[in-house]
């Protein structure tokens, strides 16, 4: 189960504006990266993976989206409580056929 995130939305989203707003002034996104993440208190591959996934969500990079992987997520979530379900009203149905066939023949 992933972790609650210490710092808020808000820090995530000004961190990654300020790692685009200072990439022109390092000689690459990782030299951003680390000095930005310094300076909010966070690791350099925690800033790198906001980054990343802020690329996604603004289609400047493939991979899944924010709101993409949390569909997925609930599309999961959905599928194996109905799989469980379907497990149990089998379970119940050859209970009652079971009871049915025991009940015939007295």
């Amino acid at each position: 189960m992933k972790r609650a995130s210490k710092f808020s939305p808000e820090v995530q989203e000004r961190a990654v504006r300020m790692v685009v707003e200072a990439q022109g002034q390092h000689d690459s996104q990782w030299a951003a990266i680390e000095s930005i993440a310094a300076k909010i208190g966070c690791t350099s591959e925690t800033l790198r993976r906001w980054v990343r996934q802020h690329e996604r969500d603004t289609g400047q990079r493939e991979g899944l989206t924010t709101a993409e992987a949390q569909r997925i997520k609930e599309l999961e979530r959905e599928n194996r409580e109905l799989r469980k379900a379907n497990e149990i009203l089998k379970l119940a149905s050859a209970f009652f056929a079971q009871a049915e066939l025991d009940r015939r023949l007295k």
